[in-house]
């Protein structure tokens, strides 16, 4: 086991930048209140009475943390000599050349882990580095199942009105981390998502024509995968969706766009 160095309990240094901190910090609760200043200076004490309490309570606290960390040795003792001969001695060969700091709350620690099956004492971490394996989906039923929205934001609009909805989604295929960008986008190009309030009609033909889903993948996707995203799209969604890469030509109108993956 390892532990450190027994050292007595040491009195309380008083240092003159002690005082001037202890002073400040009287004078800021009064500055603080100005209006109550008189009634606030009434319930402090000078810094000679501050100083003689904790030259009394120093060594308390000190004597208390120090009983409490030996408790704490005590009970990490009763922990280890709860296993057997052959777990004892691994234990303490772990507890030897494992990188936590010679504290007894890390050592209880460990004990716990080993517990409940989190550190494999044969195979401690920090010799042995679990493989990380990124999450995948590989066979998504939803759209849900297969990404997660990070973002969501309005483009195209204006003051006090809705504009287009821009959402943003990660996932993993199978073939590595993609990023979709859906964006609400106009059939007819040369409407808006805005009216100003003075040409704002009752019957108003601004969006009349209906929106389409354009979702634009950044990061490695195959053809397949984005079949795969447009179908989980389109089921979620009744306007058209259409899916493309990052860096393709990207459709102004309805009328452009090419057949999609069939569902």
């Amino acid at each position: 086991m390892r532990f450190n160095r027994w050292r007595r309990v040491e009195g309380y240094v008083e240092t003159s930048r002690k005082r001037a901190a202890f002073e400040r910090s009287q004078r800021l609760k009064r500055e603080k209140l100005p209006l109550f200043a008189e009634l606030i200076r009434e319930t402090q004490h000078d810094v000679d009475t501050e100083m003689a309490r904790r030259h009394k309570s120093w060594p308390i606290a000190q004597q208390q943390g120090r009983d409490a960390r030996a408790a704490k040795w005590r009970e990490a003792r009763r922990r280890l000599w709860s296993h057997g001969h052959n777990m004892r001695q691994l234990l303490r060969a772990l507890w030897r050349e494992c990188p936590y700091p010679a504290d007894p709350t890390y050592l209880l620690d460990l004990f716990h882990q080993i517990d409940v099956g989190r550190v494999d004492p044969e195979r401690p971490p920090w010799r042995f580095h679990r493989e990380i394996t990124p999450r995948i989906t590989p066979n998504p039923i939803t759209f849900d199942e297969a990404f997660r929205q990070i973002g969501h934001t309005k483009v195209g609009g204006g003051p006090k009105t809705i504009g287009a909805d821009r959402r943003t989604f990660c996932g993993n295929l199978g073939s590595g981390l993609l990023f979709l960008e859906s964006t609400v986008r106009l059939v007819e190009p040369n409407e808006s998502f805005y009216t100003s309030s003075n040409h704002r009609l009752r019957d108003s033909h601004v969006g009349r024509s209906g929106h389409w889903i354009d979702i634009e993948v950044f990061g490695k996707a195959s053809d397949e995968d984005l079949c795969v995203i447009q179908r989980l799209a389109q089921m979620v969604d009744t306007r058209p969706v259409s899916v493309r890469l990052s860096g393709n030509w990207a459709r102004s109108s309805f009328n452009d766009m090419e057949p999609g993956c069939a569902a």
